[in-house]
């Protein structure tokens, strides 16, 4: 797993389309860009593909121990019931009173589907479908998905920060961003983070405008509730395939390279990320780790942090499904 504001209050504010989004030729000129990226990236796969020896890859999956399996499947489960809270802090922002396991379950089935089918499919549609269904509203679920993807990103932020300003790779020369851009970029992103926090503990404006919406600051409190969570469910992440690897990479580094692929698959818009998380693991650690080696733990990552719950939530997905229809039957 977009970077919203924190909305408490949104009242919609029509605006006209300002700058290239007005101009009747940039959105194709911006299909023609993805569809180029993603022309490029197909090749880039392919050819990775090819050079892989993958009889060694399916030999890693196969020799990892199953302790190993066991914690890194463990540390995935800890990260799906830590995010699982998260519309728990929309619930008390926004006031409605779903029980908290409904809320839970909710988001743990919208988290595996935006995890798998990208988030406009997963974390949105299934949202509103599954909470329209539980009878909230839509402006209540918008602000409650909304504070979610905050509190996701909040923590990306600070983390992802201090990792690109005090733990900097050497990046592939032919990447067009110097270690200067990447440290500049990671003090920024902490900046935003802790400046969120401080404005929402110290700002004597509560209420802000974002975008034609009024947004109304949360506590402190929460603010920094939101930032322990967040960066608690990125550290899991990462130990997932820190253990997984065995320990071959650092800590720091292994989180570097996970928070460096989780933002190159939002800005691909690839379903699960597909192929680019693996992508941008072998560029760093290629030198490191075979690259063979590498796919293969992140195949078996793929499996325990991506597939193993999407199975879950498509069958509780199911099972709401059908007490819907029940319900809607009986009356």
């Amino acid at each position: 797993m977009s970077a919203p504001a924190l909305p408490q209050e949104m009242a919609p504010a029509p605006a006209a389309p300002k700058g290239l989004a007005a101009r009747p030729w940039w959105p194709w000129l911006r299909k023609g860009l993805w569809a180029a990226f993603f022309t490029a990236l197909a090749v880039l796969l392919f050819n990775q593909a090819r050079t892989l020896n993958w009889d060694a890859v399916v030999a890693t999956m196969l020799a990892l121990p199953v302790g190993v399996l066991l914690a890194a499947g463990g540390l995935a489960f800890a990260s799906h019931l830590l995010y699982a809270t998260f519309d728990l802090l929309g619930r008390k922002a926004t006031g409605h009173k779903l029980p908290a396991p409904t809320v839970m379950l909710v988001t743990f089935i919208s988290y595996a589907f935006n995890l798998n089918m990208g988030s406009l499919i997963g974390g949105v549609a299934s949202r509103y479908r599954l909470y329209g269904r539980l009878g909230l509203g839509e402006l209540t679920i918008t602000r409650v998905m909304a504070f979610s993807m905050l509190t996701n990103w909040l923590g990306y932020a600070l983390l992802g920060g201090l990792a690109f300003l005090l733990f900097p790779l050497p990046l592939p020369t032919d990447w067009d961003i110097s270690d200067m851009v990447l440290q500049i970029a990671g003090a920024l992103l902490a900046l935003v983070a802790v400046g969120y926090v401080l404005a929402c503990a110290f700002s004597k404006r509560r209420s802000l405008h974002f975008r034609g919406h009024r947004v109304t600051l949360a506590s402190g409190r929460m603010a920094l509730l939101q930032l322990a969570m967040s960066c608690l469910n990125w550290s899991l992440m990462a130990g997932a395939v820190y253990v997984l690897l065995q320990q071959q990479v650092a800590y720091p580094t292994v989180l570097t390279v996970l928070l460096l692929a989780a933002v190159a698959g939002v800005v691909t818009h690839v379903p699960a990320g597909l192929g680019v998380l693996e992508a941008v693991f072998v560029a760093l650690l290629g030198t490191q780790i075979a690259p063979a080696t590498l796919i293969g733990t992140l195949l078996a990552y793929r499996v325990l942090y991506y597939l193993a719950p999407l199975a879950i939530a498509v069958v509780a997905f199911g099972v709401l499904e059908i007490r819907h229809k029940g319900k809607a039957q009986a009356t």
